[in-house]
């Protein structure tokens, strides 16, 4: 098969990340889990890091587990774009006061992130390049005009609208029909920060343990029993923090939660030069479709990154990643030869309504038992502030409401293990996509 032909002959089917800062085993992995503690959070991710730092800081015994090594999971596999509250309810509709309270907090957390990587000087590629939202229409254009006054009124983005005559500034392409810059906006090397997020937490005296498999979770008189693959660990609290990635570990989140496929592609270096021609200011790039592609320089600024949706149920790097880079020449036509060292895919949580929550899950039938979840795509801040505030509320130290905490999280109708939706839902938005693009006259994907 010709598309074949298109990657290179040492590609990799795991993250371009992983080339710099693979998932890794600490010390203590390797030693006699406890078999109490006083908080367990499941989940070694940004947001059950963040949480964990809170308590060990505080002087509580904590334990972090993951089923797989630490790190394996989304939090290694973004796309490393950060913003303060962007995507917030971004297809949903909001209340006003809530819709506010939530750019607001999420503005805020955008500070508290960059504080926290120069306060712990962790070395995460971090740079201040803004975002562009490219306008895959006329009508989303005006959309994005709104959204521009919310986020500049509520979240300080310091935004601005770009005429469609004036996209070639800040992308080297015809796709778009002009777009929104957010200069409060950046990227980081994604592994890179995991890695220093979790050096953080383990001179915090976290206890880390990597391949242990968590499972049912149960009051008993001693308090929480959760059973893992090592046995079983009695905590007074436990925080589920797996997002994407909780799987069977527990039915009440599970049925409130559907994880999601988010394909990433790094091509060949391509150079500086057609880089720079690529991204003329080197910004983060997303776009307003409802199947979304959102793309990136490398940090060093010699290959393209290119994230999208491509296989829902399925999942095989190789195949989506090929189907990827078709949508990447669809933007890039310029890009019709480029061959690909690394293709991959991690998950992303959705929840039902719209927007991340944080708090206690079942206060009345299992309480103690907490949780930080739905990250819809943009968890690289989020996902760490909402840890941050899950460790402040489950330690006591909380002195206010998150907004995220306010919705609650309600069950999708039908759905139990399996998103057999899901197939469906992705051919519907990208019918409705197309069409558009098709009222613009743009018959392109």
């Amino acid at each position: 098969m010709r598309d074949q032909n298109f990657l290179l002959p040492d590609f990799k089917p795991e993250p371009y990340w992983w080339d710099h800062a693979p998932p890794t085993l600490l010390n203590s992995d390797e030693g006699e889990m406890p078999n109490r503690c006083d908080v367990v959070v499941v989940g070694s991710g940004y947001a059950g890091l963040h949480a964990a730092i809170v308590l060990a800081r505080a002087g509580i015994d904590v334990v972090v587990m993951d089923a797989e090594v630490l790190g394996y999971g989304a939090s290694s596999r973004n796309g490393g774009m950060v913003s303060g509250g962007v995507n917030v309810g971004k297809h949903i509709d909001l209340k006003p006061a809530q819709e506010q309270a939530m750019l607001a907090e999420a503005s805020l957390s955008y500070r508290w992130f960059e504080d926290f990587i120069q306060t712990e000087r962790i070395d995460a590629d971090y740079q201040r390049t803004g975002r562009f939202v490219g306008a895959h229409c006329s009508d989303a254009w005006q959309l994005l005009v709104k959204r521009m006054v919310k986020l500049n009124e509520v979240a300080d983005s310091s935004a601005y609208m770009v005429p469609a005559a004036q996209t070639r500034d800040e992308i080297g392409s015809d796709y778009y029909k002009g777009g929104m810059v957010l200069e409060r906006s950046g990227a980081v090397h994604p592994g890179k920060l995991h890695l220093g997020v979790l050096n953080v937490a383990r001179n915090a005296g976290v206890k880390l343990f990597g391949n242990v498999r968590a499972g049912a979770i149960a009051r008993s008189k001693d308090g929480l029993r959760l059973e893992t693959s090592r046995g079983p660990l009695i905590a007074e609290k436990i925080i589920v923090a797996t997002n994407g990635y909780t799987g069977e570990l527990s039915n009440w989140h599970q049925r409130r939660l559907v994880p999601i496929a988010s394909y990433q592609l790094a091509t060949e270096e391509l150079g500086s030069e057609l880089i720079t021609q690529l991204f003329p200011k080197h910004r983060m790039i997303a776009d307003t479709k409802r199947l979304l592609y959102y793309f990136r320089p490398s940090p060093d600024r010699k290959r393209l990154l290119f994230g999208g949706r491509a296989r829902y149920l399925r999942h095989d790097p190789i195949a989506g990643v090929l189907l990827l880079r078709r949508k990447l020449t669809a933007v890039f036509p310029q890009l019709a030869e480029v061959k690909l060292s690394h293709g991959w895919w991690g998950y992303v949580a959705y929840l039902r309504g719209g927007v991340p929550d944080m708090g206690e899950s079942q206060p009345e039938t299992l309480p103690g038992v907490y949780h930080a979840l739905g990250c819809h795509g943009s968890g690289v801040v989020m996902m760490s502030w909402l840890g941050y505030r899950t460790g402040l509320l489950v330690s006591g130290q909380t002195n206010s409401q998150s907004a995220f905490s306010e919705g609650g999280m309600t069950p999708f109708p039908l759905y139990l293990k399996k998103p057999w939706f899901l197939p469906a839902v992705g051919a519907y938005y990208q019918l409705r996509d197309w069409v558009d693009r098709q009222r613009d006259g743009d018959f392109s994907k």
